[in-house]
């Protein structure tokens, strides 16, 4: 059967400098994306400019550049309200990354709304910055933990729903597994919170750069995700949530730009956004991040979709193919219900081994526990190898994962 795209990825990788590159005398095969994303000359100029001809702080100066500096940075929160067709520019809210967002919502929300006994429901296939800051609140509140169960191919299991979200306050959830590739059903999830009065929270690090989103379709009362995984630059992440809920909120870091005024006696709190935004913001950053979301824009996040889905399913089946048993790809079998990323296991080799391997061969793909220990234990593993794809990838370079794979079953035959 022909696979087609609707992107000509090969023109597309002309905008990634990095993908021109060699390593080990060989063209590189970037695979990981799932950890973080290539950048397009957009991004990267668009930081350049600002640093060579506005740079300056932001919602202080009155002088010219500064006042353009803020106007940049303005531009980009609103290039990321429409991107996930948000209320207002006033539910978005810039962090240093969606770690940093999850925190803030335990921190602010959940020490200002949970007690002792209070439930959290997450899932076996959460992110550690999804499960470690309910931990600590744990610690310091005796809130509990309930876990969503996976079927045996990596999807939740939701036969029990209802009774696993009856008493809860709260459901956070990825909506994109970075191990199994898992896209689950959030809508669902979303409205079995709201059934019981839970407010739900959504890590979209891995479904935001790849599919399309909105918020306010979602049901959902918060959503975290990072620039990195989204073309743009390391440094700058993104927290929406529900007008009402942020502002009731109490801040997370006290500083410069999250205050109204100051007094001996105590303080009073900017607007939102900047009432989470304490301190000089990442500038460059912000801006490399709209011009990511106007490069994605351009080509249409549906043809994104359209083409990893392609790549997905060439993966499934000419890995399977090409080495049958000696190749295990975790996670949902069929390509509609994932997205582009393959943790798996090849033969007897250590995940690590193969990354070095491949690495030989300038094929880069991820080793380890992926920041998701609790699933690997579940699925039995203490680590996997994981290739991810995105838009700048074509069939070919999961052939030369292939290719790769080969030298590397070769090179530890005995």
């Amino acid at each position: 059967m022909a696979l087609t795209s609707p992107l000509d990825a090969e023109r597309i990788r002309a905008d990634f400098p990095l993908l021109g590159r060699e390593v080990h005398g060989k063209p590189i095969i970037y695979l990981d994306s799932a950890a973080t994303s290539q950048k397009p000359n957009a991004v990267l100029d668009a930081m350049d400019l600002y640093y060579r001809t506005i740079n300056s702080n932001v919602h202080r100066g009155v002088y010219q550049i500064a006042e353009q500096a803020t106007n940049e940075l303005e531009a980009a929160r609103e290039k990321v309200r429409a991107f996930i067709n948000a209320s207002s520019v006033a539910e978005v809210i810039f962090t240093k990354n969606a770690t940093e967002s999850l925190n803030l919502l335990v921190q602010s929300w959940g020490r200002a709304n949970l007690v002792e006994g209070d439930v959290v429901l997450l899932s076996h296939m959460e992110h550690h910055a999804n499960i470690v800051p309910w931990h600590m609140l744990v610690a310091e509140r005796g809130i509990q933990l309930r876990w969503i169960p996976l079927t045996a191919d990596g999807q939740l299991d939701l036969t029990d729903l209802d009774a696993l979200v009856e008493g809860a306050k709260v459901l956070s959830v990825t909506a994109m597994s970075n191990v199994l590739g898992t896209i689950n059903s959030v809508r669902t999830l979303t409205d079995a919170a709201r059934a019981v009065g839970a407010i739900s929270i959504i890590d979209g690090c891995q479904s935001v750069p790849h599919t399309s989103t909105d918020v306010q379709a979602l049901g959902a009362d918060f959503l975290a995700f990072s620039g990195h995984k989204l073309l743009g630059p390391t440094g700058i992440g993104v927290l929406w949530g529900r007008e009402e809920l942020l502002a009731e909120m109490p801040p997370f870091i006290g500083g410069g730009e999250m205050i109204r005024d100051v007094r001996l006696d105590g303080f009073t709190c900017n607007d939102l956004p900047w009432k989470f935004e304490a301190g000089t913001p990442a500038i460059a950053e912000i801006i490399g991040l709209g011009a990511a979301i106007d490069y994605l824009s351009a080509i249409g996040i549906d043809n994104v979709r359209a083409h990893e889905r392609m790549l997905t399913e060439y993966t499934l089946r000419t890995l399977s193919m090409r080495f049958g048993d000696d190749i295990v790809i975790h996670g949902p079998t069929e390509p509609e219900h994932r997205g582009g990323v393959f943790s798996f296991a090849f033969k007897d080799l250590h995940p690590h081994d193969i990354s070095q391997v491949l690495d030989e061969h300038a094929v880069c793909v991820r080793a380890g526990h992926h920041c998701a220990k609790p699933l690997m234990k579940l699925m039995g593993v203490g680590a996997t190898a994981r290739a991810s794809v995105y838009l700048y990838n074509t069939t070919a370079d999961i052939d030369a994962l292939g290719d790769a794979l080969e030298a590397a079953g070769s090179f530890f035959a005995f």
